[in-house]
Formats: C-alpha cells, structure tokens, sequence
C-alpha cells in the first residue's frame, strides 16, 4: 500500500448565501473537460478531508470536489445558525448548480441523508446518487446511535457532551477511530495525525459543538418526519441510478436497512462490504474505488444501462440482489 496523499487543496466559496470550503482534486494533467464531475459530501463531524483518498484513487477518471458544510472542517458557520438537513441541503445544491452539471454526487452517513434531499428535489443537478453507509431513518436498536441522539436530552445530553470532548484530543480522536473503523489499527498513521490536528483545531472553534449538535437534531428530525419529505419516500422519487454501499460491521448505520433500500430506491445497485466500518472511503479506499468506477462510467455514458441491478450472494439478506464485495 503506497503512503496515503496529502489533503487536497481547497479554497471559500459563497452559495446560496452561504459561504462553504471546497477541496478539488489535481488529476495527473490538469482538470480536463473530459473527467466527469463527481461532488462528495461528509457525515456528521466529518468534513471534507473524508474523501482524500477515494477522490486519489478515482481522480485519473472523475474531477472531485468535496465540500466541508457550513460549520464543518474549514468551512465558517452560517450567519443564521441553521444546520438542519435542509441547510446542508442548500449548500450542496449551490455548489452543484456552480458547476457543470448534472454531476455525480456521492454522499456518506449525514452527508448520505443530505444527497437523497438533493437528488430528489433537484434532479437535474444529479447525473447519479452514491450512497456510502447513509443515515436514512431506521429504528433497529443500535447502541451508537442512540447514544450520539442522548447527547439532544436537555441540559443533561449537553453536559455530558461537553465532559466527553473535554478528554484530550488523543483519546478522542482514538474513540472516533474505534467507532468509524471495523480495524482501528489499520488507520494509517499520517490519517491519525491528519484527524489529531483537525481535532485540535476544533477545540478552538466556538461554533464546532453547535454544529455537531444542531446537525444531529435534525437528523433526528428527519428519522421521525411523515409525508411527502420523508427521506424515504424521496428515496422512491430519485430517478437517477443509484449505488449504495453498506459494511457489515458498521456501528452506526445497520447493514439490514440494505432490505429495504432495495426495495425503495427505483434504479438501483446494492453492495454489502465485508469487514468493513461506517467509513469504507476511508477504511478501505481501494476496494470503495473498485466499487464505484464502473458504476460511475456507466452513468456517465450518453445512454446507460436499463437496469442496473444485479444479483449474486446475498450474505444472510434474503430477498436483496446484490454485487460481490470486491475482496
């Protein structure tokens, strides 16, 4: 395995009023006309450095932008303090339509959540949806979870938040690791360092606790939403194809929930990672890059295929058709 890149490098934009950092990729070359456009967006207490690598083993192919959202990673809170979905939402479709378009866009944990709102009530801004763990509403019991929701209890959730980010950033960013990585130890050392100093960085951010905490209440939100905005019932208008990827030793998003996305998103592949955590992008980039090329050139051509699901071992979830993980 060849030393992890650097962070690519980024710069502010304003969109839609709101000023957001986007990192770019440097292919080999130049940024042709002939990469396709491809946009990822981070999850919750991530931000864009998410997607270094996946963005270094795709970049040859596709032209990536990975955006910190309002209040994430480089990016400067919004002036109105809102970091619901739909705001998050907002940032996204901005920089979408500031570019060629329509464009891939690629989306994990929150960020999942928030591309699905994008693809469906912008869809000519979207040329396909790539889902990587998402946080689409789900109820079966799941300890992480419930615990990152416990932190939204009045005064005591708060508190208890603001006791676990007083412990060193070590211990923190070791947590995190724990938690995102089915292999914690694999983590390369530059990776830990990188979040080591992001971490520190975020200890001098006033805003950095609101919007961790602001973006999860309305993620909770969003579990508990009826009618038309569902999450899920804008999944089954997303018209676009769609890859979405789950790993079968994920803490935060459970990989049964694969069953009913299935069953719910329209045009559709569907691939479960074998040990692999909540950020396969990161755990294990090479195989997610292996993952999303062919799907990405397949929506990129003029005329794609009709259909695009295909079935093979469903690994213990009867009734859902379903690519090999690449080993």
């Amino acid at each position: 395995m060849p030393d992890p890149i650097a962070p690519w490098p980024g710069g502010l934009r304003r969109l839609g009023g709101r000023t957001v950092h986007v990192r770019t990729d440097a292919a080999p070359g130049g940024c042709g006309a002939d990469r396709p456009r491809t946009v990822y967006v981070h999850g919750l207490a991530g931000s864009s450095t998410n997607w270094t690598d996946l963005m270094g083993e795709l970049c040859p192919e596709f032209a990536g932008e990975a955006v910190d959202l309002p209040g994430f990673g480089l990016s400067p809170p919004p002036a109105d303090g809102d970091y619901s979905i739909d705001a998050h939402a907002a940032a996204v479709t901005g920089l979408l339509a500031a570019g060629d378009h329509p464009a891939h866009l690629v989306g994990n944990s929150m960020g999942g959540a928030v591309a699905v709102r994008v693809a469906a009530e912008a869809p000519d801004l979207v040329r396909s949806l790539t889902l990587i763990s998402p946080a689409l509403p789900d109820l079966w019991p799941r300890r992480v979870p419930y615990q990152m929701a416990g932190a939204l209890v009045p005064v005591l959730g708060p508190a208890v938040y603001t006791r676990l980010q007083s412990r060193p950033a070590e211990a923190r960013v070791r947590a995190t690791f724990g938690a995102t990585f089915h292999d914690p130890d694999a983590a390369p050392a530059q990776r830990v360092r990188e979040a080591l100093e992001a971490e520190r960085a975020r200890e001098e951010q006033g805003h950095a606790q609101e919007a961790v905490l602001g973006s999860l209440r309305s993620l909770v939100t969003e579990y508990v939403r009826r009618g038309p905005r569902s999450l899920w019932r804008q999944a089954a208008g997303v018209r676009c194809p769609t890859l979405l990827v789950y790993a079968f030793e994920d803490r935060f998003v459970n990989p049964r929930v694969a069953r009913r996305a299935a069953r719910t998103f329209p045009d559709r592949r569907i691939v479960l990672m074998p040990r692999t955590g909540h950020l396969p992008m990161m755990e294990h980039p090479r195989r997610t890059a292996r993952l999303l090329r062919p799907f990405l050139r397949e929506a990129s051509a003029p005329a794609g295929p009709a259909d695009r699901v295909t079935g093979i071992a469903d690994h213990g979830l009867p009734g859902v058709g379903m690519p090999n993980p690449t080993p």
